[in-house]
């Protein structure tokens, strides 16, 4: 059945591996960069740069944190070189435009990259004017999803009713907080038919097909 979501009227979507499909294997190319400047800055071998890499993203919410907090690095120098990819593995969908557009109220980016990264995807994507602000990880004070006080901050900055959003993200973990404020969440992605957390309310593989068939206010086409 299509999800009912006749309660939204703020639309929260997370970018990466979430406004376009993980088959781009976009990440791939931030995340190889990440582990060389993981290597670089502590001195150790590329496999062991890499467990650790994904150490901090585990206990800290994103690999920046974990440098920020046990290495001091600078976040801006760090996010500029990751950051530093080809857009051209990103292609943009109309049918996801397209869905995005009949969402009555507001919509937002909210992700744990910098701002120059969302601004640089959503115009690849064609998808710049589909949002009013991208809340991200400067925004936040470079404290990342899933940390509680983000989400606060988002909520406060934004003046949003957590009951009446909806959240999409691709990581599971991310949506919990959500959750707890009241917010409607919705795991985005291959794997999102498999999960069993208590607090993800709506799982899809096809973003723009999800967002097609849902239940809204009304059609802003």
């Amino acid at each position: 059945m299509s999800a009912n979501l006749r309660h939204i009227d703020v639309w929260l979507f997370d970018l990466d591996n979430t406004l376009y499909p993980v088959e781009a294997a976009f990440m791939g190319l931030i995340e190889k960069k990440m582990t060389a400047y993981v290597a670089r800055a502590t001195g150790l071998a590329h496999d062991d740069a890499f467990a650790l890499q994904k150490r901090y993203l585990r206990e800290h919410g994103t690999t920046l944190a974990g440098l920020m907090a046990n290495h001091g690095i600078d976040p801006a120098a760090y996010l500029a070189e990751v950051h530093d990819v080809s857009l051209d593995s990103l292609v943009p969908d109309p049918a996801l435009r397209e869905a995005l557009g009949r969402l009555p109220g507001r919509r937002l980016v909210f992700t744990n990259a910098d701002a120059p990264h969302a601004v640089r995807v959503l115009d690849k994507l064609n998808l710049a004017d589909r949002f009013e602000a991208v809340f991200h990880i400067a925004s936040a004070d470079f404290l990342p999803k899933p940390n509680p006080k983000t989400f606060d901050k988002l909520v406060a900055d934004h003046a949003i009713d957590a009951r009446a959003a909806a959240f999409f993200e691709d990581s599971e973990k991310n949506l919990a907080p959500a959750a707890v404020l009241g917010m409607t969440t919705v795991l985005v992605g291959p794997n999102a038919a498999v999960s069993a957390a208590p607090f993800v309310h709506h799982r899809t593989d096809r973003l723009a097909s999800f967002l097609n068939a849902a239940r809204v206010k009304e059609s802003v086409q």
